[in-house]
């Protein structure tokens, strides 16, 4: 009994987090990345193929080979990325939903988990 229930919540938890993973990823190919999807307003993550620092950025907007936004809502330095440089852009926010809900479902397996072992006794 202990097994199948462990089974049972461990794959209801791993299917909770794959569809839970809600990032904004391109590939390094450049010729495929429109980045239309990308909103004016709003907080990504660039990871940069140089392996130097992530890159925050408030975007502002896509111009010819470049990505243009501010380092922040208060810090309104500008900051330019070029596309040629750039491995991935995540979304800020969906990333701590998708931490959120990890968190909330390790919770919810674990209580599962519990109360299961002290009803096989």
């Amino acid at each position: 009994m202990k097994a199948s229930v462990l089974f049972k919540s461990s794959l209801l938890t791993s299917l909770f987090v794959i569809s839970s993973c809600a990032t904004t990823k391109y590939t390094e190919d450049i010729s495929k990345n429109d980045y239309s999807n990308l909103e004016a307003g709003k907080m990504y993550v660039v990871t940069l193929k140089d392996g130097s620092k992530k890159q925050t950025m408030l975007f502002r907007n896509v111009d010819g080979d470049n990505i243009i936004g501010t380092a922040g809502k208060k810090d309104s330095t500008v900051v330019i990325i070029p596309k040629s440089n750039v491995s991935a852009v995540k979304d800020r926010s969906k990333a701590r939903v998708t931490a959120g809900a990890v968190v909330i479902g390790a919770a919810g397996v674990a209580a599962l988990v519990l109360s299961s072992s002290r009803a096989d006794k």
